[in-house]
């Protein structure tokens, strides 16, 4: 059996996963250490670009959820994903960990938040 390459950690990184796509590429994602504290989802996206990373998307916080869901607060988090139904236009989506699932909330509201950072190796 073939094994993934898996990327090498920095000090408090957590290996998320990797995702294939149709071409049989792996984009490997890390949890980055730390959360921030409630703030609009523009906040925390610019939040998690400052310190070199992304908010995760829907797929990435069902993972976390089911892996590491002790590396979260009890509360909601930010996505990366907007709602794309022009009904919700600024709207986007969330992971709510202490229940386990997700829903979309308007963009102003202030919510909890993770970075991760992707690569290809």
């Amino acid at each position: 059996m073939q094994q993934v390459q898996l990327p090498p950690l920095a000090e408090g990184e957590i290996y998320l996963g990797g995702f294939v796509d149709a071409n049989g590429d792996v984009t490997h994602t890390i949890l980055l250490p730390g959360d921030n504290d409630n703030a609009s989802w523009q906040a925390q996206m610019e939040w998690a670009k400052s310190i070199g990373g992304d908010l995760p998307t829907r797929a990435e916080l069902v993972i976390a959820y089911e892996k590491h869901r002790d590396q979260f607060e009890k509360a909601a988090y930010w996505s990366n994903t907007p709602d794309d139904d022009p009904e919700y236009s600024g709207w986007a989506w969330c992971q709510v960990f202490d229940v386990g699932y997700q829903l979309t909330c308007h963009q102003f509201y202030e919510l909890r938040a993770r970075a991760v950072r992707r690569l290809s190796i």
